[in-house]
């Protein structure tokens, strides 16, 4: 017989009670033996874990301050049984613990954020193998596609300006397509052709060669990027190595940095189909302030009268009333102030199963310009990857690809120059039929250079597959496979239409410019890896050989006098062609590399790395060279008297490495007797001409690289510090040598004694300035201080480099005159005469020297989030000096001018800042301004604070639209600038060119 007492009917009243207040679907539980109202309502949960690119398995899922915990599926699904009171956290490796109050929820879906201070857990591509950050003995900075999906850009190398310490880019053009200039870490070859950083794409080489033709790509002042080639929203990360123990491992082709970009994988997990589209615009960000119709006629007319000119001459068709002197256009608005479009769109399908994963992906990008016209940039990309292989599988394949088809049709014209040397006062554009005005002559109608057009068409394959086999415990073999196929098709076309119909110019003398350009070139790479534990550490090994060759082939072509105008794409129908240029290059590259690094106990770290390099651009007995480094790392904060103190400080690491890095861009064949078809005939012969000396003797630069850096966390990584001094020297400089004209050639390729040596400081600091489950902010910030120094160079004094270097000064220095003023007497500019000869002289007396390197640089990047809200901003900074905006011409010549070049010298005693005008009559007046224009006087500063790059996310709630996720962004670009300079822009050094543009972009992202 059962007894039933008070306390147990109490008890079960009580439980009652609970679960009769507990949600629908929940349950109650009590512990064995609870005390008195200790029951609680418990319901299951689930939802899925994911990150922007899908679902993640294997995340960890814990109710906070409880011992519950359970892991995502291979779909990223999870189930756990809760109370209504709990807190979920959400954790994976590399990313941001995410904390969510569970309340009455049933589902929650939650989207993790890497965490870029998680360097402890956090690995970084380091080209052959991959290092957990904390353990890396070398620089290697980092971006990922976090950083890179927040910008509007088309070219990779856009996306790292201000991010990285140490990285230098610069925009070359405002033009769809144009080019990019990067350095790293300095410039350390005199050749402008010779400081390239090797980009690697999953693991193949991509040729950083120019592609494009001097005389069909005249919209941008330096040849199309190959970077635009490759998709950067296809990219997962982008790791830069600077060091020698970095890049050593890399031998001869690492000796200006190496680029690793990674694309991104298929994950596991069910298929996800992602959609991401937007749309925007793109304008000048600023005009230079140019003299209207008023100012304009005066300043013309005072250079007349100081001439001593009465009666304006009969050309002077902009003041001696032939074009209206009331009429006024800004033409800097009318010739390059359109509105630019731009849209893009991607569709992407990925997913898989722990052995087998996929990506494919696709994206259409399109961008006209502001130029008049029908001008406009076309990109469409194909992504794919395939892996297969999990972390117990022996055999491990992965191959993946990425096929480029760019078709760019733009003016062959920048039309910046002109819009700022029209007079504003010149005709219309059309005449009354909308037909191009000429002004009786009078008038070089601007968009007739439109009718010069460019078209380039680009198609662009990398293939890269890996395989590797575990062959026993720690030791596996690989094999990297890669495949690089580029073909470029540019035409320029030069109708007689350009020219005024008055000239009488038929089609009989219109022309085609061509360039086929067809490069590709494959790679093998077989390599052991082994991974031991030694002696209380671990031991990791790899030993490898490369195998790669590149063959280019060139022919350029024009064709001359056409029937008709409708035909000039039709080389066929040309009266006359000529080969201008049929060439094939084959490069050809052997090496065998190696490296070792042991780690005792989490504490000590050494790493040696070394490659043996063979190429086929020096001749016999000079083809081989060997490189090395050795790196190595303290882990102080591993050591037990760290351990064990109640300092804030969670992190530090001393580490330092040194070793040579050596650099073959020379071209291919200089070291051989060359010769080249001339493409005329002789007697119906065809001759031959030569192009270059025989030198066999010439080898490798090579650069030699020490770093010493220090790495600090404090209050739990939440501030980390990064501060690194490095000096690098190249020497043993591949140059021309000068020769005697008697030899039918000015220089000889060659070895020269010379050195340059780069030094400098990078900091980087990372701080997570507020973290709660609702706000987030951290703040990033990379300063980079570098020095440019030629160490040595013998014979320069009586060598043709005597005007362009000076020993002690950096290699990016402008030799000038020296600015003295204005002659208060004439009226004219004034410099020193260094040699006291009496005549101003630029081999004499151009010697002061102005330094163009940035004296620093960097950026400083917010992120923050609240709730769905994710705010991007990123400044960046540059202090440096820049030539000063001019027209190119003197004052008071037919060009337009800056406003305040009417504050000039008009009598006797004037105190002014500029000389007497002068209508090109007054010869010492035109010498003394290009004189002027030579000078330190332009000489000004350049520096700016620019917000470069901001966005603003709003992810909907989870389960708002069932499965699907979805996000809206706004992005800007270039968005303003704050600086002394009067020009354009004081980042970009081309100013007869269109600068970057300002980007405001809107879009929409979604996955289900």
């Amino acid at each position: 017989m059962k007894i039933f007492s008070a306390n147990n009917g109490l008890r079960l009243l009580f439980y009652s009670l609970v679960l009769a207040s507990c949600p629908p679907g929940a349950s109650a539980r009590a512990h064995a033996s609870p005390p008195l109202g200790a029951a609680y309502c418990q319901q299951t949960v689930t939802g899925t874990v994911s990150d922007n690119s899908g679902p993640l398995p294997g995340a960890s899922v814990m109710v906070k301050g409880t011992t519950t915990a359970v892991v995502s599926d291979i779909d990223g699904n999870y189930s756990i049984v809760v109370s209504p009171g709990d807190v979920l956290l959400f954790s994976f490796t590399g990313y941001k613990t995410l904390e969510v109050p569970v309340g009455t929820q049933a589902v929650v879906n939650i989207t993790l954020k890497e965490d870029i201070t998680y360097l402890k857990e956090v690995t970084i591509n380091a080209g052959y193998y991959s290092v957990k950050q904390k353990e890396s003995t070398g620089s290697i900075a980092r971006i990922t596609a976090e950083d890179i999906e927040t910008q509007p850009v088309t070219n990779v190398l856009a996306t790292m300006q201000g991010r990285m310490a140490g990285v230098e880019v610069i925009q070359d053009s405002g033009v769809p397509g144009g080019g990019f200039q990067i350095k790293i870490r300095g410039q350390n070859s005199l050749r402008a052709d010779g400081n390239q950083p090797l980009y690697i794409i999953d693991g193949v080489p991509y040729s950083s060669e120019a592609i494009g033709y001097s005389q069909t790509s005249t919209t941008t002042p330096s040849a199309t990027s190959p970077l635009n080639n490759i998709n950067p929203s296809d990219i997962q990360s982008i790791e830069i190595l600077k060091d020698a123990d970095a890049t050593a491992i890399y031998g001869s082709r690492g000796a200006n940095g190496v680029v690793l970009i990674t694309t991104k994988k298929g994950r596991a997990g069910k298929t996800v189909i992602s959609l991401n589209s937007w749309a925007g615009t793109g304008k000048v960000v600023n005009f230079v302030d140019l003299m209207q119709t008023g100012q304009y006629l005066a300043m013309r007319r005072q250079a007349y009268a100081n001439d001593g000119i009465t009666e304006y001459p009969a050309t002077a068709y902009d003041v001696n009333g032939t074009w209206d002197p009331n009429r006024y256009t800004d033409w800097q608005k009318e010739l390059t102030g359109r509105t630019a479009q731009l849209n893009s769109t991607q569709l992407s399908l990925s997913g898989g199963s722990e052995t087998t994963r996929y990506l494919l992906s696709g994206t259409h990008y399109r961008e006209t310009t502001v130029f008049p016209g029908d001008f406009g940039y076309q990109k469409g990309a194909l992504h794919f990857n395939l892996s297969h292989g999990g972390s117990e599988d022996r055999l491990k394949v992965s191959f993946s690809g990425n096929y480029t088809a760019q078709d760019n049709d733009l003016p062959a014209t920048d039309l910046t120059r002109i819009s700022r040397s029209l007079a504003p006062n010149a005709p219309a554009l059309y005449d009354e039929n909308g037909e191009l005005n000429w002004e009786d002559g009078t008038f070089n109608n601007p968009l007739a250079e439109l009718r010069s057009a460019i078209n380039a068409k680009t198609y662009d394959l990398v293939l890269n597959g890996l395989i590797g086999y575990r062959l026993a415990k720690g030791l596996e073999f690989r094999t990297s496979l890669g495949l690089t196929d580029l073909k470029t098709h540019e035409t320029k076309t030069l109708p007689s239409t350009m020219y005024n119909p008055a000239y009488g110019i038929g089609s009989s003398d219109s022309a085609l410019l061509t360039n086929h350009t067809f490069r590709q070139s494959w790679i093998i790479e077989p390599q052991l890896h082994y991974d031991t534990a030694l002696w209380g550490g671990k031991l990791g090994a790899i030993a490898g050989a490369t195998f790669q060759q590149q063959r280019n082939n060139i022919l350029y072509q024009m064709g001359y006098g056409y029937s008709s105008n409708s035909l000039i794409y039709n080389l066929a129908s040309a009266n006359q062609v000529f080969v201008v240029a049929s060439d094939e290059k084959l490069y050809r590259y052997n090496a065998v590399f190696g490296r070792l690094n042991y780690n005792y106990d989490g504490r000590y770290i050494l790493n040696l790395t070394g490659r043996r390099d063979g190429s086929s651009r020096f001749g016999p007995g000079r083809q081989f060279a060997n490189f090395g480094a050795v790196g190595g790392a303290w882990i102080l904060s591993n050591e037990k008297f760290l351990k064990e103190s109640a300092s804030p400080l969670s992190f530090a690491k001393i580490r330092a490495s040194y070793g040579t890095t050596g650099n073959d861009q020379i071209g291919d064949y200089q070291f051989l007797n060359t010769y080249a078809s001339t493409g005329v005939p002789y007697q119906g012969i065809i001759g031959l001409t030569p192009t270059r000396l025989y030198n066999p003797d010439f080898s490798w630069e090579r650069s030699r690289k020490l770093e010493v850096a220090v790495e600090t966390g404090f209050l739990n990584d939440r501030i980390f510090l990064t501060a690194a001094w490095y000096s690098n020297r190249s020497s043993n400089q591949l140059v021309g040598i000068p020769l005697s004209g008697t030899t039918g050639f000015t220089t000889i390729n060659a070895n020269l004694g010379a050195t340059v040596q780069n030094r400098g400081l990078e900091l980087t600091l990372h701080s997570e300035n507020f973290k709660t489950p609702d706000f987030e902010w951290s703040t990033s910030l990379t300063l980079s201080r570098a020095r440019n120094k030629l160490i040595a160079f013998p014979g320069l004094e009586n060598s043709p480099y005597a005007n362009t270097y000076v020993i002690g000064q950096p290699v990016t220095i402008a030799k000038l005159y020296n600015y003295e003023g204005i002659d208060p007497e004439t009226g004219l500019y004034r410099f020193t005469d260094v040699n006291g000869d009496g005549v101003v002289s630029s081999d004499k007396d151009r010697q002061t020297v102005a330094d163009l390197t940035p004296y620093f640089f960097g950026g400083l990047q917010n992120q923050l989030r609240y709730k769905g809200w994710n705010l991007d901003f990123l400044f960046q900074f540059t202090r440096q000096q820049n030539y000063d905006y001019n027209a190119g011409v003197p004052a008071g010549q037919a060009y337009n001018q800056r406003t305040d070049a009417d504050n000039a010298w008009a009598a006797p005693g004037d105190a002014t800042t500029y000389q007497r005008l002068t209508a090109g009559g007054n010869s010492a007046a035109v010498q003394a301004y290009y004189n002027y224009t030579s000078s330190n006087a332009v000489i000004v500063d350049g520096s700016f604070i620019r917000l470069k790059n901001i966005s603003l996310s709003y992810t909907l709630p989870s389960g708002l639209l069932g499965s699907m996720n979805c996000r809206l962004y706004v992005q800007g670009q270039n968005v303003f600038t704050i600086t002394p300079y009067k020009g354009a822009d004081p980042e970009f050094k081309n100013s007869g060119f269109l600068p970057p543009l300002r980007i405001f972009s809107g879009g929409i992202q979604v996955s289900f």
